[in-house]
């Protein structure tokens, strides 16, 4: 099952174990460091088209992000 925990504490730790920077990330995405902080705390989701990007820098398969594939 989805849930929104599951999304966050996957993307933060995506973010937590990625090569780059906070700052880079979201240069690399195209949105603003504090955002990339929001999702990393929970306090926000991103958008789609913002999740589908984050994935892609974070090379990170949606699907696990996601909940569906467990690894």
């Amino acid at each position: 099952m989805i849930t929104l925990d599951t999304i966050q504490s996957r993307l933060a730790e995506a973010i937590r174990q990625s090569e780059y920077s906070q700052s880079e990330i979201a240069r690399r995405v195209g949105i603003k460091q504090s955002q990339i902080s929001c999702y990393k705390h929970g306090k926000k989701m991103p958008a789609l088209d913002t999740f589908a990007r984050l994935c892609d820098v974070l090379e990170v398969d949606p699907a696990y992000i996601l909940g569906i594939d467990n690894r």
